[in-house]
């Protein structure tokens, strides 16, 4: 696991990344996520793309109705605290909505 976080289970840079990944093959732009959240700044986006900070459960819910997922699918969890089969369920329901698990070297 990585150094000690305020989300031991959640793995930021690649949660950070995903997001990204997600938003720019949906054809969303920064600017365009800080108008539907209603963000008064972008600043907050590019952190949670950076992977320093988690959007708020009201952001992480918006986002995941804009990209038609689960709150729970946007969110990557550390390797060591997810169980195999818990992960392959993932991947799964990740390849069936047509995205790609991050892989390690991306993350």
């Amino acid at each position: 696991m990585h150094e000690a976080t305020l989300y031991p289970n959640i793995h930021l840079k690649g949660t950070g990344i995903y997001l990204k990944r997600l938003t720019r093959q949906k054809g969303y732009k920064v600017r365009d996520l800080q108008r539907v959240l209603h963000l008064s700044c972008p600043q907050p986006i590019y952190r949670w793309f950076k992977g320093q900070v988690l959007p708020s459960v009201d952001h992480l819910y918006t986002l995941s109705r804009l990209l038609c997922m689960h709150m729970e699918s946007l969110l990557l969890p550390e390797r060591e605290s997810l169980p195999e089969q818990m992960r392959l369920r993932l991947i799964a329901y990740w390849r069936a909505a047509g995205f790609a698990f991050p892989s390690e070297e991306n993350i």
